[in-house]
Protein backbone atom coordinates (compact mmCIF):
# COMPACT_ATOMS: atom_id res chain seq x y z
CA UNK A 1 0.00 0.00 0.00
CA UNK A 2 1.28 3.62 -0.83
CA UNK A 3 2.09 5.74 1.88
CA UNK A 4 -0.90 8.74 2.80
CA UNK A 5 -0.13 12.00 2.00
CA UNK A 6 -1.67 15.19 3.69
CA UNK A 7 -2.31 18.32 1.80
CA UNK A 8 -2.04 21.84 3.38
CA UNK A 9 -3.42 24.96 2.07
CA UNK A 10 -2.30 28.51 3.69
CA UNK A 11 -3.93 31.48 2.20
CA UNK A 12 -1.27 33.89 3.83
CA UNK A 13 -1.28 37.68 2.68
CA UNK A 14 1.33 37.65 -0.10
CA UNK A 15 0.71 34.09 -1.17
CA UNK A 16 -1.60 31.07 -1.22
CA UNK A 17 0.78 27.97 -0.53
CA UNK A 18 -0.43 24.53 -1.28
CA UNK A 19 2.39 22.02 0.61
CA UNK A 20 1.74 18.17 0.44
CA UNK A 21 3.15 16.22 2.96
CA UNK A 22 3.73 12.41 3.61
CA UNK A 23 3.21 10.78 6.96
CA UNK A 24 6.66 11.08 7.75
CA UNK A 25 6.44 14.82 8.00
CA UNK A 26 8.39 15.69 4.93
CA UNK A 27 7.11 18.12 2.37
CA UNK A 28 7.20 16.08 -1.00
CA UNK A 29 5.42 18.72 -2.90
CA UNK A 30 5.26 22.71 -2.60
CA UNK A 31 3.25 25.32 -4.47
CA UNK A 32 2.97 29.22 -4.47
CA UNK A 33 0.52 31.64 -5.99
CA UNK A 34 0.97 35.03 -5.77
CA UNK A 35 -1.85 37.28 -5.02
CA UNK A 36 -2.68 41.10 -4.56
CA UNK A 37 -3.32 43.43 -1.72
CA UNK A 38 -4.47 46.86 -1.99
CA UNK A 39 -3.57 49.59 0.87
CA UNK A 40 -4.35 52.86 1.21
CA UNK A 41 -4.13 55.67 2.87
CA UNK A 42 -7.18 55.62 5.28
CA UNK A 43 -5.98 52.88 6.89
CA UNK A 44 -7.67 50.29 4.18
CA UNK A 45 -5.48 46.82 3.46
CA UNK A 46 -7.86 44.35 0.75
CA UNK A 47 -7.56 41.61 -0.81
CA UNK A 48 -10.17 40.24 -4.08
CA UNK A 49 -12.05 37.59 -2.94
CA UNK A 50 -12.29 35.65 -6.29
CA UNK A 51 -8.69 35.96 -6.80
CA UNK A 52 -8.26 33.79 -3.44
CA UNK A 53 -10.70 31.47 -4.43
CA UNK A 54 -8.67 30.88 -7.71
CA UNK A 55 -5.50 30.84 -5.60
CA UNK A 56 -6.62 28.25 -3.88
CA UNK A 57 -7.56 26.05 -6.18
CA UNK A 58 -4.49 26.90 -8.36
CA UNK A 59 -1.56 26.26 -6.00
CA UNK A 60 -3.14 22.67 -4.81
CA UNK A 61 -3.48 21.72 -8.62
CA UNK A 62 0.27 22.87 -8.77
CA UNK A 63 0.99 20.88 -6.04
CA UNK A 64 -0.51 17.37 -6.99
CA UNK A 65 1.08 17.87 -10.39
CA UNK A 66 4.32 17.85 -9.37
CA UNK A 67 3.40 14.60 -7.61
CA UNK A 68 1.40 13.12 -10.22
CA UNK A 69 -1.99 12.97 -11.08
CA UNK A 70 -2.96 10.10 -9.69
CA UNK A 71 -0.84 10.77 -6.63
CA UNK A 72 -4.96 12.79 -5.85
CA UNK A 73 -5.90 9.48 -4.33
CA UNK A 74 -3.03 8.80 -1.65
CA UNK A 75 -4.00 12.20 0.49
CA UNK A 76 -6.04 10.92 2.66
CA UNK A 77 -6.98 14.25 3.88
CA UNK A 78 -6.57 18.08 3.91
CA UNK A 79 -6.22 21.46 6.08
CA UNK A 80 -7.20 24.82 5.43
CA UNK A 81 -5.32 27.87 7.19
CA UNK A 82 -6.14 31.74 6.59
CA UNK A 83 -5.31 34.65 8.24
CA UNK A 84 -7.47 35.30 11.39
CA UNK A 85 -9.35 38.69 11.68
CA UNK A 86 -10.07 38.83 7.62
CA UNK A 87 -13.45 38.65 6.95
CA UNK A 88 -15.80 38.91 3.55
CA UNK A 89 -19.43 39.11 2.99
CA UNK A 90 -21.13 37.14 0.67
CA UNK A 91 -24.26 35.63 -0.92
CA UNK A 92 -25.76 32.64 0.46
CA UNK A 93 -27.76 31.51 -2.38
CA UNK A 94 -24.86 32.09 -5.36
CA UNK A 95 -21.20 32.60 -2.92
CA UNK A 96 -20.63 35.80 -5.27
CA UNK A 97 -18.58 38.04 -3.11
CA UNK A 98 -20.47 41.30 -1.68
CA UNK A 99 -17.44 43.18 -0.10
CA UNK A 100 -13.43 42.84 -0.10
CA UNK A 101 -11.75 40.83 2.15
CA UNK A 102 -11.07 42.57 4.61
CA UNK A 103 -7.64 42.16 5.80
CA UNK A 104 -6.93 41.53 9.52
CA UNK A 105 -4.60 44.22 9.45
CA UNK A 106 -7.37 46.57 7.94
CA UNK A 107 -8.33 49.35 10.46
CA UNK A 108 -11.11 51.34 8.40
CA UNK A 109 -13.53 50.69 11.39
CA UNK A 110 -11.19 52.47 13.36
CA UNK A 111 -13.97 55.73 13.65
CA UNK A 112 -16.78 53.06 15.38
CA UNK A 113 -14.24 52.44 18.19
CA UNK A 114 -15.43 55.16 20.71
CA UNK A 115 -19.38 53.47 20.58
CA UNK A 116 -18.28 50.43 21.97
CA UNK A 117 -15.19 51.34 24.70
CA UNK A 118 -18.22 51.14 27.81
CA UNK A 119 -18.50 47.70 26.71
CA UNK A 120 -14.65 47.04 26.47
CA UNK A 121 -14.11 45.07 29.50
CA UNK A 122 -17.54 43.00 28.62
CA UNK A 123 -15.88 42.48 25.49
CA UNK A 124 -12.53 41.13 26.99
CA UNK A 125 -13.87 39.65 29.49
CA UNK A 126 -16.27 36.88 27.21
CA UNK A 127 -13.67 36.76 23.90
CA UNK A 128 -10.25 37.09 25.62
CA UNK A 129 -9.02 39.88 23.38
CA UNK A 130 -9.57 43.67 23.38
CA UNK A 131 -11.18 46.56 21.63
CA UNK A 132 -9.86 46.81 18.45
CA UNK A 133 -10.52 47.41 14.75
CA UNK A 134 -8.55 44.81 13.30
CA UNK A 135 -11.30 42.42 14.28
CA UNK A 136 -13.74 41.33 12.34
CA UNK A 137 -17.16 42.76 14.25
CA UNK A 138 -16.33 46.19 13.20
CA UNK A 139 -15.49 45.94 10.13
CA UNK A 140 -18.90 43.83 9.81
CA UNK A 141 -20.40 47.08 11.14
CA UNK A 142 -18.69 48.98 8.44
CA UNK A 143 -19.95 47.39 5.77
CA UNK A 144 -23.32 46.81 6.94
CA UNK A 145 -23.18 50.47 7.11
CA UNK A 146 -21.31 51.71 4.35
CA UNK A 147 -21.78 48.98 1.46
CA UNK A 148 -24.77 49.07 -0.82
CA UNK A 149 -24.61 45.47 -1.73
CA UNK A 150 -24.78 44.00 1.65
CA UNK A 151 -27.23 46.04 2.69
CA UNK A 152 -29.00 44.77 0.23
CA UNK A 153 -28.28 41.27 0.56
CA UNK A 154 -29.48 41.54 4.38
CA UNK A 155 -32.74 42.84 2.83
CA UNK A 156 -33.43 39.90 0.87
CA UNK A 157 -32.53 37.93 3.61
CA UNK A 158 -29.72 36.02 1.87
CA UNK A 159 -26.55 37.83 3.14
CA UNK A 160 -23.51 36.10 4.99
CA UNK A 161 -20.22 37.59 6.61
CA UNK A 162 -17.80 35.93 8.25
CA UNK A 163 -14.52 35.06 8.17
CA UNK A 164 -12.32 34.62 5.18
CA UNK A 165 -11.79 30.75 5.87
CA UNK A 166 -15.51 30.70 6.24
CA UNK A 167 -16.00 31.91 2.67
CA UNK A 168 -13.21 30.28 1.51
CA UNK A 169 -15.01 27.26 2.59
CA UNK A 170 -18.29 27.72 1.28
CA UNK A 171 -16.57 28.02 -2.31
CA UNK A 172 -14.23 25.66 -2.42
CA UNK A 173 -15.67 22.65 -0.71
CA UNK A 174 -18.45 20.00 -1.81
CA UNK A 175 -21.01 20.52 -0.37
CA UNK A 176 -20.93 24.30 0.97
CA UNK A 177 -20.19 24.38 4.55
CA UNK A 178 -21.25 27.35 6.12
CA UNK A 179 -19.29 27.20 9.36
CA UNK A 180 -16.68 28.83 11.24
CA UNK A 181 -14.05 27.40 13.04
CA UNK A 182 -12.97 28.52 16.59
CA UNK A 183 -9.78 30.21 15.68
CA UNK A 184 -11.65 32.11 13.17
CA UNK A 185 -14.42 32.91 14.73
CA UNK A 186 -12.79 33.52 18.00
CA UNK A 187 -11.52 36.54 16.18
CA UNK A 188 -14.55 38.49 15.52
CA UNK A 189 -15.56 39.57 19.04
CA UNK A 190 -18.47 37.93 18.18
CA UNK A 191 -17.85 34.68 19.71
CA UNK A 192 -17.50 33.52 23.39
CA UNK A 193 -14.99 31.59 25.06
CA UNK A 194 -17.20 29.86 27.86
CA UNK A 195 -20.38 29.26 25.30
CA UNK A 196 -18.29 28.03 22.05
CA UNK A 197 -20.48 29.80 20.00
CA UNK A 198 -21.82 33.50 18.67
CA UNK A 199 -22.65 35.49 21.98
CA UNK A 200 -26.02 37.41 22.25
CA UNK A 201 -24.58 40.33 24.50
CA UNK A 202 -22.04 40.85 22.06
CA UNK A 203 -24.70 40.75 18.66
CA UNK A 204 -26.22 43.20 20.50
CA UNK A 205 -23.28 45.20 21.34
CA UNK A 206 -22.38 45.27 17.67
CA UNK A 207 -25.80 45.26 16.22
CA UNK A 208 -24.90 42.01 14.10
CA UNK A 209 -28.01 39.53 13.32
CA UNK A 210 -26.96 36.02 14.38
CA UNK A 211 -28.73 34.80 10.75
CA UNK A 212 -26.26 36.39 9.09
CA UNK A 213 -23.19 34.33 10.54
CA UNK A 214 -22.02 30.97 10.07
CA UNK A 215 -22.80 28.09 12.21
CA UNK A 216 -19.93 27.83 14.88
CA UNK A 217 -18.10 24.35 14.60
CA UNK A 218 -14.82 22.71 16.04
CA UNK A 219 -12.20 22.85 14.01
CA UNK A 220 -11.95 19.62 13.00
CA UNK A 221 -14.47 17.49 11.28
CA UNK A 222 -15.04 16.44 7.86
CA UNK A 223 -16.12 19.31 6.17
CA UNK A 224 -16.13 18.08 2.69
CA UNK A 225 -14.82 17.31 -0.14
CA UNK A 226 -11.90 19.88 -1.90
CA UNK A 227 -11.11 19.80 -5.71
CA UNK A 228 -7.62 18.56 -6.73
CA UNK A 229 -6.53 16.46 -9.66
CA UNK A 230 -9.60 15.78 -11.13
CA UNK A 231 -11.05 13.98 -7.59
CA UNK A 232 -11.96 15.35 -3.85
CA UNK A 233 -10.09 15.58 -0.99
CA UNK A 234 -11.76 15.46 1.93
CA UNK A 235 -10.98 18.28 4.21
CA UNK A 236 -10.52 17.97 7.63
CA UNK A 237 -9.39 20.80 9.18
CA UNK A 238 -10.74 24.86 9.20
CA UNK A 239 -8.43 26.78 11.47
CA UNK A 240 -6.02 29.65 11.47
CA UNK A 241 -2.62 30.45 10.75
CA UNK A 242 -1.48 30.76 13.73
CA UNK A 243 -3.32 27.91 15.35
CA UNK A 244 -1.88 25.79 13.03
CA UNK A 245 1.83 27.50 13.41
CA UNK A 246 1.39 26.01 16.99
CA UNK A 247 2.03 22.32 15.88
CA UNK A 248 4.64 22.51 13.17
CA UNK A 249 6.43 20.28 15.76
CA UNK A 250 3.66 18.06 16.62
CA UNK A 251 1.98 18.57 19.76
CA UNK A 252 3.40 22.10 21.93
CA UNK A 253 5.25 22.20 25.22
CA UNK A 254 3.65 24.32 27.83
CA UNK A 255 7.37 25.12 28.63
CA UNK A 256 8.06 26.99 25.20
CA UNK A 257 6.73 30.20 23.51
CA UNK A 258 6.20 29.43 19.89
CA UNK A 259 6.33 32.69 17.99
CA UNK A 260 5.78 32.84 14.45
CA UNK A 261 7.38 35.73 12.18
CA UNK A 262 5.30 36.72 8.63
CA UNK A 263 3.70 40.02 8.05
CA UNK A 264 2.76 40.14 11.74
CA UNK A 265 4.41 38.25 14.79
CA UNK A 266 2.54 36.33 16.96
CA UNK A 267 3.88 34.80 20.29
CA UNK A 268 1.87 31.98 21.86
CA UNK A 269 1.79 29.63 24.63
CA UNK A 270 -0.35 26.83 26.18
CA UNK A 271 -2.76 27.81 28.90
CA UNK A 272 -5.57 26.14 30.59
CA UNK A 273 -9.05 27.78 29.01
CA UNK A 274 -9.24 29.55 32.64
CA UNK A 275 -6.89 30.60 35.23
CA UNK A 276 -4.47 32.69 33.73
CA UNK A 277 -4.89 36.10 34.10
CA UNK A 278 -4.11 37.73 30.42
CA UNK A 279 -3.06 41.60 31.83
CA UNK A 280 -2.18 43.00 28.30
CA UNK A 281 -2.00 40.08 26.40
CA UNK A 282 -5.06 37.66 24.42
CA UNK A 283 -6.51 34.25 24.92
CA UNK A 284 -6.86 32.43 22.32
CA UNK A 285 -8.19 28.83 20.72
CA UNK A 286 -5.51 27.23 18.84
CA UNK A 287 -7.73 24.57 17.53
CA UNK A 288 -10.78 22.26 18.84
CA UNK A 289 -9.98 19.22 17.99
CA UNK A 290 -13.02 16.46 19.37
CA UNK A 291 -13.72 17.13 22.88
CA UNK A 292 -10.38 18.84 23.30
CA UNK A 293 -9.16 22.52 23.38
CA UNK A 294 -6.19 23.75 23.18
CA UNK A 295 -5.83 27.06 23.61
CA UNK A 296 -3.12 30.34 24.20
CA UNK A 297 -1.55 33.16 25.86
CA UNK A 298 -1.11 35.27 23.19
CA UNK A 299 1.07 38.50 22.19
CA UNK A 300 0.50 40.19 18.79
CA UNK A 301 3.25 42.69 17.12
CA UNK A 302 1.96 43.77 13.88
CA UNK A 303 5.18 45.50 13.19
CA UNK A 304 6.96 42.21 11.84
CA UNK A 305 7.41 41.91 8.31
CA UNK A 306 5.18 45.18 8.11
CA UNK A 307 7.83 47.76 9.10
CA UNK A 308 10.30 46.03 6.97
CA UNK A 309 8.30 46.59 4.01
CA UNK A 310 7.72 50.14 5.28
CA UNK A 311 11.04 50.70 5.57
CA UNK A 312 11.72 49.47 2.23
CA UNK A 313 9.18 52.13 1.11
CA UNK A 314 11.20 55.32 3.18
CA UNK A 315 14.71 53.54 2.72
CA UNK A 316 16.52 52.96 -0.48
CA UNK A 317 16.65 48.88 0.39
CA UNK A 318 14.14 46.91 -1.55
CA UNK A 319 13.89 44.02 0.43
CA UNK A 320 15.00 44.22 4.11
CA UNK A 321 14.10 41.13 5.31
CA UNK A 322 17.01 39.40 2.87
CA UNK A 323 19.46 42.29 4.70
CA UNK A 324 18.87 41.46 8.37
CA UNK A 325 22.04 39.96 9.06
CA UNK A 326 24.26 42.16 7.29
CA UNK A 327 22.50 45.21 8.51
CA UNK A 328 22.26 44.05 12.22
CA UNK A 329 25.85 42.80 12.16
CA UNK A 330 27.01 46.04 11.37
CA UNK A 331 28.69 48.58 13.76
CA UNK A 332 28.01 51.33 12.96
CA UNK A 333 26.09 53.71 15.25
CA UNK A 334 22.25 53.77 15.23
CA UNK A 335 19.19 55.65 16.03
CA UNK A 336 16.24 53.79 17.84
CA UNK A 337 13.19 52.86 16.10
CA UNK A 338 9.73 53.04 17.90
CA UNK A 339 7.90 51.19 16.01
CA UNK A 340 3.90 51.20 15.59
CA UNK A 341 3.76 50.07 12.68
CA UNK A 342 0.21 48.69 11.89
CA UNK A 343 -0.73 49.88 15.62
CA UNK A 344 1.15 49.44 18.01
CA UNK A 345 -0.15 46.08 19.64
CA UNK A 346 0.74 44.44 22.91
CA UNK A 347 1.21 44.60 25.52
CA UNK A 348 0.85 48.46 25.05
CA UNK A 349 -1.98 48.84 22.96
CA UNK A 350 -1.67 51.95 21.61
CA UNK A 351 -3.02 52.29 18.29
CA UNK A 352 -2.45 56.10 18.27
CA UNK A 353 1.29 56.08 18.80
CA UNK A 354 3.19 57.20 15.84
CA UNK A 355 6.56 55.41 14.67
CA UNK A 356 9.38 58.06 14.36
CA UNK A 357 13.08 57.24 14.54
CA UNK A 358 14.92 58.56 17.92
CA UNK A 359 18.18 59.72 16.93
CA UNK A 360 20.16 59.91 13.36
CA UNK A 361 21.81 57.82 10.79
CA UNK A 362 22.24 56.36 8.05
CA UNK A 363 20.00 54.85 5.55
CA UNK A 364 21.90 51.64 6.53
CA UNK A 365 21.71 52.66 10.48
CA UNK A 366 17.78 52.99 10.68
CA UNK A 367 17.88 49.77 8.39
CA UNK A 368 19.42 48.18 11.21
CA UNK A 369 16.96 50.43 14.20
CA UNK A 370 13.57 48.77 11.86
CA UNK A 371 14.84 45.35 12.53
CA UNK A 372 16.01 45.82 15.76
CA UNK A 373 12.85 46.77 17.18
CA UNK A 374 10.81 44.10 15.70
CA UNK A 375 13.45 42.12 18.27
CA UNK A 376 12.62 44.72 21.04
CA UNK A 377 8.83 44.33 20.52
CA UNK A 378 8.97 40.70 20.47
CA UNK A 379 11.01 40.48 23.94
CA UNK A 380 8.47 42.65 25.30
CA UNK A 381 5.62 40.35 24.73
CA UNK A 382 7.92 37.46 25.66
CA UNK A 383 8.10 38.93 28.85
CA UNK A 384 4.47 39.71 29.65
CA UNK A 385 3.48 36.43 28.58
CA UNK A 386 6.09 35.06 30.97
CA UNK A 387 4.74 37.49 33.87
CA UNK A 388 1.53 35.83 33.46
CA UNK A 389 1.90 32.09 33.21
CA UNK A 390 5.67 31.93 34.77
CA UNK A 391 9.05 31.07 33.60
CA UNK A 392 9.76 29.73 30.23
CA UNK A 393 12.62 27.63 28.82
CA UNK A 394 12.92 28.11 24.92
CA UNK A 395 11.41 29.81 21.94
CA UNK A 396 10.57 28.63 19.12
CA UNK A 397 11.30 30.62 15.69
CA UNK A 398 9.33 30.04 12.55
CA UNK A 399 8.49 32.29 9.77
CA UNK A 400 9.84 34.12 6.67
CA UNK A 401 11.70 36.21 9.37
CA UNK A 402 13.28 33.37 11.21
CA UNK A 403 15.24 32.95 8.31
CA UNK A 404 17.81 35.33 9.57
CA UNK A 405 20.38 33.93 12.04
CA UNK A 406 20.98 37.50 12.65
CA UNK A 407 17.44 37.58 14.33
CA UNK A 408 17.47 34.58 16.03
CA UNK A 409 20.84 35.15 17.81
CA UNK A 410 19.64 38.77 18.98
CA UNK A 411 16.59 37.50 20.13
CA UNK A 412 18.14 34.71 22.36
CA UNK A 413 20.81 37.33 23.80
CA UNK A 414 17.97 39.68 24.69
CA UNK A 415 15.90 37.34 26.25
CA UNK A 416 18.73 35.01 27.81
CA UNK A 417 16.61 32.18 26.22
CA UNK A 418 17.68 29.00 24.11
CA UNK A 419 16.13 30.01 20.18
CA UNK A 420 15.13 27.12 18.52
CA UNK A 421 14.37 27.37 14.51
CA UNK A 422 13.12 23.97 13.31
CA UNK A 423 14.20 23.33 9.65
CA UNK A 424 11.03 23.38 8.14
CA UNK A 425 10.09 27.68 8.25
CA UNK A 426 6.96 27.54 6.91
CA UNK A 427 5.11 26.34 9.98
CA UNK A 428 1.22 26.87 9.30
CA UNK A 429 1.51 24.36 6.84
CA UNK A 430 3.42 21.51 8.60
CA UNK A 431 0.56 21.75 11.42
CA UNK A 432 -1.65 21.92 9.34
CA UNK A 433 -0.28 18.46 7.84
CA UNK A 434 0.05 17.15 11.76
CA UNK A 435 -3.41 18.48 12.76
CA UNK A 436 -4.82 16.52 9.02
CA UNK A 437 -2.97 13.32 9.99
CA UNK A 438 -5.49 13.44 13.34
CA UNK A 439 -2.28 14.10 15.53
CA UNK A 440 -0.41 11.39 15.70
CA UNK A 441 1.78 10.63 19.03
CA UNK A 442 4.61 9.16 16.41
CA UNK A 443 5.02 12.38 14.65
CA UNK A 444 8.54 13.30 13.86
CA UNK A 445 10.19 16.55 14.70
CA UNK A 446 10.87 17.32 10.97
CA UNK A 447 14.43 17.45 10.81
CA UNK A 448 17.20 19.20 12.63
CA UNK A 449 16.79 22.43 14.06
CA UNK A 450 19.00 25.32 14.51
CA UNK A 451 19.75 26.02 17.97
CA UNK A 452 20.72 29.78 19.15
CA UNK A 453 22.23 30.00 22.73
CA UNK A 454 22.28 33.27 24.32
CA UNK A 455 25.52 35.50 24.54
CA UNK A 456 26.58 38.47 26.55
CA UNK A 457 25.27 41.54 24.10
CA UNK A 458 25.77 44.68 26.43
CA UNK A 459 25.01 47.35 23.66
CA UNK A 460 21.75 45.63 22.65
CA UNK A 461 20.66 45.56 26.14
CA UNK A 462 21.89 49.20 26.37
CA UNK A 463 19.93 50.23 23.30
CA UNK A 464 16.90 47.91 24.60
CA UNK A 465 16.58 49.97 27.75
CA UNK A 466 16.72 53.37 25.79
CA UNK A 467 14.21 51.84 22.99
CA UNK A 468 11.77 50.68 26.26
CA UNK A 469 12.07 54.15 28.01
CA UNK A 470 10.99 55.90 24.91
CA UNK A 471 7.93 53.48 23.83
CA UNK A 472 4.45 54.98 24.94
CA UNK A 473 3.33 53.57 28.56
CA UNK A 474 0.95 50.99 27.86
CA UNK A 475 -3.02 51.76 27.68
CA UNK A 476 -5.76 49.97 29.85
Amino acid sequence: MRQPLYLALDQGGQSTRATIFDESGIAVARAAVPVGQTSTGDLRVEQDPEELVASLQLAAERALRILGTDCSMQIAAAGLATQRSSMVCWDSRTGQALSPVLSWQDRRAAALMPAYRNHAFLIAERTGLRLSPHYGAPKMRWCLDNLPAVQAARKAGHLVMGPLASFLAFRCVTPQPLVADPSNAGRTLLWGRKRQDWDPELLDIFDIPRGVLPLCSPSHQRFGGVKAGGGLVPLTILTGDQGAALFCQGRPRPDTIYINMGTGAFLQRLVPRQGVDRGRLLWSVAVRHGQEDINVLEGAVSGAGAALAWGAQTLPYRDLAKQCDRLLASQEARPLFLNTIGGLGSPYWRPDAVARFEGVGTPAAKAAAIIESIIFLIHENIEAICAASGPCLALVVTGGLAASGGLCQALANLSGLIVRRPSEHEATARGLAFLAADMPHDWPAGGDEHVFWPNDDEPLHERHERWRALMPSPHG
